[in-house]
């Protein structure tokens, strides 16, 4: 996309006003917008968050480390891969392997990034950063938050493929780089 056309797009904010603050986890923040075409939409609400990383993590045999949690907002208990919050400040990668092993306790392997994604590019203004970690091992050390419950387990491809085929992996930030792993991996 040429940079004019671009710009061409770009809203202005007139004004912006914070809602909601609660850092590191959430902020609200409602602005007054002006559409290139001088429209005015003066209730235009994004949220704030830090950027997040996710995990597709595989041992050496080939089978994925998934985690089962329970996630409020649907109410069920939702398979997912390894994904949190980065911290300020830190580097993706670095908090991709963190995350990992807190969650999980599988440390090691051959790390890439896989692609960087928005949830929600309207009304939010993060990204996830998503890695793929091969050849990893179980440590037995994690460290959850004390919010968090968390049971590990391994999945065949197979498996897993299924789980997406059947909608069972909720969590889009988690499905798009999931898809993208089944659709570029080298048989």
């Amino acid at each position: 996309m040429e940079k004019s056309k671009k710009d061409s797009l770009a809203w202005k904010t007139l004004s912006s006003e914070v809602i909601i603050s609660r850092p590191p986890w959430l902020t609200v923040r409602q602005d007054r917008v002006q559409l290139p075409d001088g429209r005015v939409n003066p209730e235009f609400y994004v949220l704030e968050y830090p950027d997040w990383v996710n995990v597709i993590a595989i041992t050496d045999d080939g089978k994925f480390v998934m985690e089962r949690q329970y996630r409020q907002g649907l109410g069920e208990t939702c398979v997912e891969i390894c994904a949190g919050v980065m911290e300020k400040g830190e580097d993706p990668e670095a908090a991709a392997r963190r995350e990992l092993q807190e969650e999980t306790g599988y440390v090691g392997g051959t790390w890439r990034k896989l692609m960087t994604i928005s949830g929600n590019p309207s009304t939010t203004d993060n990204l996830t950063h998503c890695f793929v970690a091969e050849g990893v091992h179980d440590s037995g050390l994690r460290h959850l938050d004390s919010t968090e419950d968390i049971e590990v387990e391994l999945m065949t491809e197979a498996e897993v493929y299924d789980l997406l085929l059947r909608d069972r992996i909720r969590q889009s930030l988690m499905a798009a780089p999931l898809w993208r792993w089944f659709a570029t991996r080298k048989d």
